[in-house]
């Protein structure tokens, strides 16, 4: 993993900009992106276990991919400005430990990589380009490692 450059910086937090107004489509959209790769997904998440269908106004699935986007976004900022991920210490080992009890393995943050791509390029529109999807995709790529070395995977 290369230096996140300053334009990879403005490209993420031009896109969330963008994408942020519409976060309860978006979000829904990205959990059904992840359940069409990876159907077995499903009852890895406490809140969609028990359906067949994916609720569509489900506040915790909300949640989530909020939580999804928003950290890769700030993974993005801290890169920039500290050249590595920072999220909160309790936080990074707190989600180590919740992804490793869910069973969580190293494929699984390439599905939820491809599923995040994907969201924001369809939430972008003609704003989107190659070089904000590696934004992106690098951003992402250093917040999943830091999860990672948490979980020991």
């Amino acid at each position: 993993m290369g230096s996140f450059s300053e334009k990879q910086e403005a490209l993420v937090k031009e896109s969330w900009e963008i994408i942020r107004h519409n976060i309860p489509e978006l979000s829904l959209r990205f959990f059904t992106l992840i359940l069409e790769i990876a159907p077995a997904a499903k009852k890895m998440f406490s809140f969609l276990k028990d359906t067949d269908e994916i609720p569509h106004n489900n506040p915790k699935l909300k949640a989530h991919a909020v939580k999804v986007f928003k950290m890769t976004c700030e993974s993005a900022i801290q890169l920039h400005e500290k050249g590595e991920v920072v999220v909160g210490e309790t936080t990074l080992k707190w989600l180590g430990s919740i992804h490793l009890q869910k069973g969580v393995i190293d494929p699984h943050f390439e599905v939820v990589k491809e599923a995040l791509l994907r969201t924001v390029q369809e939430g972008t529109g003609d704003k989107w380009s190659e070089e904000m999807n590696g934004a992106w995709a690098e951003a992402y790529d250093h917040l999943a490692t830091a999860i990672k070395n948490e979980m020991k995977i």
